[in-house]
C-alpha cells in the first residue's frame, strides 16, 4: 500500500473584529471622544476608521492578519490600543490615550468557536485615567495555498563505515552516555509572566579524535563554527595524552537563534590548524533535527572530513536561563563573562578619628623660629588639615587638641601618614613626617622622626569607632542604620522580599550592524543594606524577563530599597576600555509602606533626567513582600527608638564633615565593588547611591520649595477655615464653634482629649484614601517635567564649568536673582524677631512704656476677673459678626509693625 498523500500547505490567518467600546474616557474637551483601534500583530499593524464623538463607539470592522508561525501562535501577543484622533478634538496636537488590551494566542479561538468578549481597558502607566470596555471577536482558520515546486535535493558526502566508527569510539571512550531526549513540555503563557522567546543555539565543542597528522600538532588545532552569518572561533585546543591525535576544548558556543532564517539552516564545524591555517576536516548538522524546546539536548560524535577522524560535540536549542550560558562565547556578547547575575557585599566601613594633641622638640633649619605650624593627616585618598597651632615660643611646644575624621574600609591595610608644614613661609616647608599602620589602632603616643635636623614630635593615635553607622547613602534614603560593630547590632524584625519579573517597553540605548537597528543589553541591580544584587543581562531584547528573587534581612522597617536599570555595554569591550553602563531608571520603595505579609506586584515607571529633559525608558514590573512576625509592642518600641546609633548623639558629627565623608565612603564602595567579577561600575555604584545629589540644581530648589509650600498647605487651609468661620460665611458652623467653645472654656479639661478625638477621626477618614501600592519615582514632585533646558544643562555641567563666559556669566546673574530673594525673606523673618525682642528692650521707649502698661492692665484684668468669663469674652469678640467688625488692621497688629528692628543699622 502507499502511504497517504501529505495535506497540503495551508497559511494561517488571525481575524480581529472590532465591534464597539462602552463608557469611554472624555478626551477631546467638549465630553465626549473621538475614538479609533490600533491593532498589532506579529510587527503587522492596522487601524480602525474613527467614531467621532461618543463615548460609546461602535466600529464593526474586520482586521485580517498572517500568521508567519502556527506552531509557535500561542507564544504571540496581540496589542488592541483606543486613541482619541487629534483631528477631532478642537485642535489638539496629540492622539491622546483611551486604554489598551493585551491578548495572548492561547486565547485565540477556532473559527466558528468564537464569541462577542468585552475586555476592560488598561492603563499604560500609574497616571492615566482610563476606564470603559472594548468589544472584540477575535480568531483564526487556514487557508489552503499551492504548493511550490521543491528544490533538488543536495546529496550528502558519502560516510563510509560509520556505523563501525561510532561502536569503536562509544566501545573506547571512558565518557557517559549523552542524556535522552525528553519530549517537550506543555508552554503556559501567562500575562507578564511569559518565558523570554530569545532563544540560542548552543554547540559544546568537546574533544575529538585521530586527526593527528603529519603536518599539525594537536595543541595548535582550533573549531571554527558557523551557522549563517555567524561565525566563531574557539581557543587552541589540548592535546590529550590518552590517545593518538586526540585534541580537547570542552567550549560552549550561544549562537541567537530567534530567528532561525537568519541564522541559517545547517550548523557547520570544521577543524584547522592555527600554524598553517591547513583544513583538516568538517561536519555540517541540519539544525531540524536539533530539538526546539527549552530543555532538548543531542550530543553526537561525528567523523570529520577530508581527513579520517571524529569530533564529539553537543547542539542544543535553549535561553539564557540555560546553565552552560554564563561560560559560553555568545555571538551577541562576546565577553559573556559580564552578563552574569550576582550577589555583592559592601566592604565594611569604619571611622577614624585621629586627635592631634601637640607636637614637641620642633626645629627648623634655619634660624628662625616657625610661627604657623599645621598637621596634614592623609589616608589613601583622603587628606585633612588641622587649623594654625598655637605655639609656646619658650618650649617650641605646638598644640592642636583638634579632631580629623576619615572613612576606613576593611580589610584595613592603608598606612595613615601625618605631616607637620610650616606655612609661614610663601611655600610650605615639611616639618616632619610619620606613617602608622591602620590596621594598629590604639590610643597613647608616638615618636617620629622627623626629616630635618632629627627632631622629636608627638601626636596622638587613631581609634576606629564602631559605635557609627558609616553613611554612604543619603539619610533620608538611608537603607541600614546599624553601627559598625557587630556586637552593638539587634535581631532582625523581618524579611524583605524582591521578586524582579521584568520591564516593558525598554527604548534602544545603543545601535547595531551600522546604526540600522537599536538594542538594548538590560540589567536589574537592587540595593538594600550591606548586600547589592545583580541580576542577569538579557541581551538584545526591549521586553526583557529576568524572574529572579532576592531576599533581605530588616532591622528598621524605616529604610529604603533602590532598584535600578542598567544598559549593559561591558559585554561588547574589553575591560581595559572601561566603557561605562548607562543608566535606564531607577525606583525607591520605603520598606515602611509594604503592609506585612502581603505581596506587592506592580509596574513602576523609568524616568531619568537628561539635559533635553525629562524622559520615560520603559517600565519594571517588581513583586515585593514585608514579612514582619513582630507584635505590636514590639513594633511601638521599635518607632520610639533612635534612628541612628547612639554614638551620633553623644559625640554628633558636623553637616559639612558628614557630607565629605559619605562622599569618601561611596568612592570606596564604587572601588571595592568594582573588583568583584564581574564587576558592578563605578558609575553604577554612585547613580544607585546619589552621590551627586547635593550639587547645585535650579531644579531641586525648586522641589524643595514646592515641597515646603506643600507643607505649609494644611496650616493655610487651616487658617482659611478659622477665617471663615470669623467672616459668617456658614452661620450654622460659626454657631456650632460657638457652642464648643463655650463647652471647652467652661471644662477646660476636655480641650486635650476632644483634640484627640478629632485627629483620630481626621485619620481614619484618610484611611479610605490610602494608597494601594508603594509610590516609586514622581516626575511632578521633581519638578522635572518643567523644567528649563538651559538649567538642566547647568544641573549637568561639572566643576568647573565647562560653558563659553557669556553663558557662565548669564547663571551668575541668575543665581545672584534667586540668592536676593532669599535675602529678602530673610531679613524680614529677623525683623519679625528683632520686632518681638524690642518689645522690653527699651529699643524705642514710648512702645515700651505702652506695651509694660498694657501688661499690667491686663493683669490687673485678670485676677480681679474669673479666667472663664474673659476667655468667653475674648473668644466671642473673636468670633463677632463682620458687621460688628473694622476692615482696618487691629491695633495690636499696627502696634507690632511700628517696632523697631536692627534693619536700619545694616551697611
Amino acid at each position: 500500500m502507499k502511504p497517504p498523500p501529505p495535506p497540503p500547505p495551508t497559511l494561517r490567518k488571525l481575524v480581529v473584529e472590532v465591534k464597539d467600546a462602552r463608557d469611554l474616557v472624555p478626551k477631546d474637551g467638549y465630553g465626549t471622544s473621538s475614538a479609533y483601534v490600533v491593532v498589532d500583530f506579529c510587527s503587522q499593524r492596522k487601524r480602525t476608521s474613527t467614531a467621532i464623538r461618543t463615548l460609546n463607539p461602535e466600529w464593526n470592522e474586520r482586521l485580517e492578519f498572517a500568521v508567519p508561525k502556527p506552531s509557535e501562535m500561542d507564544l504571540e501577543e496581540l496589542n488592541v490600543e483606543v486613541y482619541n484622533d487629534k483631528h477631532f478634538c478642537g485642535g489638539g496636537n496629540k492622539n491622546h490615550f483611551l486604554g489598551r488590551v493585551r491578548i495572548y494566542g492561547t486565547q485565540f479561538a477556532k473559527k466558528g468557536q468564537e464569541g462577542l468578549v468585552y475586555f476592560p481597558l488598561e492603563r499604560k502607566s500609574f497616571f492615566s485615567w482610563i476606564r470603559g470596555d472594548i468589544g472584540l471577536k477575535i480568531y483564526y482558520f487556514d487557508e489552503p495555498i499551492e504548493k511550490e515546486e521543491d528544490p533538488p535535493p543536495v546529496e550528502a558526502a558519502p560516510v563510509r563505515n560509520r556505523r563501525l566508527l561510532r561502536r569503536r569510539w562509544r566501545e573506547e571512550s571512558p565518557t557517559p552516555p549523552p542524556p535522552p531526549v525528553t519530549p517537550p513540555p506543555a508552554v503556559e503563557v501567562k500575562r507578564m509572566t511569559q518565558a523570554e522567546s530569545r532563544r540560542y543555539l548552543f554547540v559544546r565543542v568537546v574533544k575529538a579524535r585521530e586527526l593527528a597528522t603529519a603536518a599539525c600538532r594537536c595543541e595548535a588545532q582550533y573549531v571554527k563554527v558557523r551557522c549563517g552569518g555567524h561565525v566563531m572561533r574557539s581557543r587552541p585546543s589540548i592535546a590529550r595524552a590518552e590517545a593518538v591525535g586526540g585534541a580537547e576544548w570542552n567550549q560552549v558556543f550561544a549562537i541567537n537563534y530567534s530567528r532561525p532564517e537568519l541564522a541559517g539552516p545547517t550548523l557547520e564545524l570544521s577543524i584547522w590548524d592555527g600554524r598553517s591555517d591547513a583544513f583538516l576536516g568538517g561536519v555540517c548538522f541540519d539544525l531540524t533535527d536539533v530539538p526546539v524546546p527549552v530543555g532538548g539536548r543531542r550530543s553526537c560524535r561525528e567523523p570529520t572530513h577530508p581527513v579520517s577522524g571524529e569530533i564529539m560535540v553537543s547542539v542544543w536549542i535553549g535561553t539564557q536561563a540555560d546553565d552552560a550560558f554564563a561560560e559560553s562565547w555568545s555571538s551577541d556578547a562576546p565577553c559573556i563573562a559580564y552578563t552574569r547575575s550576582k550577589v555583592y557585599q559592601s566592604p565594611k566601613l569604619w571611622y577614624l578619628r585621629v586627635t592631634i594633641i601637640e607636637a614637641q622638640d620642633l626645629r627648623a633649619v634655619g634660624s628662625a623660629q616657625p610661627t604657623e605650624v599645621r598637621v596634614k593627616a592623609q589616608l589613601g585618598f583622603q587628606s585633612a588639615r588641622t587649623r594654625r597651632s598655637n605655639s609656646n615660643r619658650s618650649s617650641a611646644v605646638f598644640a592642636w587638641h583638634e579632631d580629623l575624621m576619615f572613612v576606613a574600609s576593611e580589610p584595613l591595610d592603608d598606612h595613615l601618614i601625618l605631616l607637620i608644614e610650616d606655612r609661614s613661609m610663601k611655600e610650605p616647608g615639611v616639618l616632619g613626617h610619620a606613617w602608622l599602620h591602620s590596621g594598629r589602632l590604639s590610643s597613647g603616643w608616638t615618636s617620629g622622626l622627623c626629616r630635618q635636623n632629627g627632631t622629636i614630635w608627638r601626636r596622638r593615635s587613631p581609634s576606629a569607632m564602631g559605635g557609627y553607622h558609616v553613611l554612604d547613602e543619603a539619610a533620608h534614603v538611608c537603607s541600614d542604620y546599624r553601627p559598625t560593630a557587630k556586637q552593638l547590632w539587634k535581631p532582625p524584625v523581618g524579611v524583605l522580599e524582591l521578586g524582579i519579573l521584568g520591564a516593558r517597553g525598554l527604548l534602544p540605548m545603543k545601535t547595531k550592524l551600522g546604526g540600522a537597528k537599536g538594542s538594548t543589553d538590560a540589567y536589574v541591580v537592587a540595593k538594600y543594606g550591606k548586600k547589592w544584587v545583580r541580576t542577569r543581562t538579557i541581551i538584545d531584547s526591549f521586553d526583557p524577563r529576568w524572574n529572579e528573587q532576592y531576599t533581605w534581612q530588616v532591622y528598621d522597617p524605616c529604610t529604603a530599597l533602590t532598584i535600578g536599570v542598567f544598559d549593559n555595554w561591558r559585554i561588547f569591550t574589553d575591560s581595559a576600555d572601561k566603557k561605562p553602563d548607562y543608566h535606564i531608571g531607577k525606583v525607591r520603595v520605603r520598606v515602611s509602606t509594604l503592609e506585612s505579609n502581603r505581596v506587592y506586584t506592580n509596574s513602576y515607571p523609568l524616568v531619568v533626567v537628561l539635559r533635553s529633559g525629562v524622559k520615560k525608558m520603559g517600565e519594571i514590573e517588581v513583586a515585593l513582600r514585608f514579612t514582619c512576625p513582630a507584635l505590636l509592642p514590639d513594633t511601638i518600641a521599635l518607632y520610639s527608638q533612635p534612628m541612628l546609633p547612639r554614638m551620633h548623639y553623644v559625640r554628633p558629627i558636623g553637616v559639612a564633615q558628614q557630607e565629605a565623608l559619605r562622599a569618601a565612603a561611596a568612592r570606596l564602595v564604587a572601588t571595592w565593588l568594582a573588583r568583584s567579577e564581574p564587576p558592578l561600575g563605578a558609575e553604577v555604584v554612585r547613580y544607585m547611591l546619589d552621590a551627586d545629589a547635593s550639587s547645585w540644581s535650579m531644579r531641586r530648589a525648586k522641589a524643595n520649595w514646592f515641597r515646603i509650600v506643600g507643607v505649609l498647605a494644611w496650616v493655610v487651609g487651616l487658617a482659611r477655615w478659622f477665617d471663615g468661620i470669623r467672616r459668617w460665611r456658614s452661620p450654622v458652623t460659626t454657631v456650632l464653634v460657638h457652642a464648643l467653645y463655650l463647652v471647652l472654656v467652661w471644662y477646660p479639661e476636655l480641650a486635650v482629649p476632644t483634640a484627640s478625638l478629632y485627629v483620630f477621626m481626621m485619620g481614619a477618614w484618610y484611611y479610605r484614601f490610602r494608597p494601594k501600592a508603594p509610590a516609586g519615582m514622581d516626575v511632578r514632585l521633581s519638578q522635572a517635567d518643567t523644567a528649563d533646558l538651559d538649567e538642566l544643562d547647568e544641573e549637568f555641567d561639572g566643576f568647573p564649568s565647562s560653558r563659553a563666559p557669556d553663558v557662565v556669566r548669564e547663571r551668575y546673574d541668575r543665581l545672584r536673582t534667586l540668592g536676593a530673594r532669599v535675602q529678602t525673606l530673610l531679613g524680614d523673618i529677623a525683623a519679625q524677631g528683632e520686632r518681638a525682642q524690642a518689645l522690653v528692650s527699651w529699643r524705642d521707649p514710648r512702645a515700651t512704656k505702652i506695651f509694660i502698661g498694657a501688661c499690667l492692665c491686663v493683669a490687673v484684668v485678670l485676677y480681679a476677673v474669673p479666667a472663664k468669663m474673659v476667655a468667653v469674652a475674648a473668644g466671642f469678640y473673636w468670633l463677632r459678626h463682620p458687621m460688628f467688625r473694622d476692615p482696618m488692621p487691629p491695633a495690636a497688629l499696627n502696634f507690632f509693625r511700628r517696632l523697631p528692628s536692627l534693619s536700619d543699622r545694616l551697611l
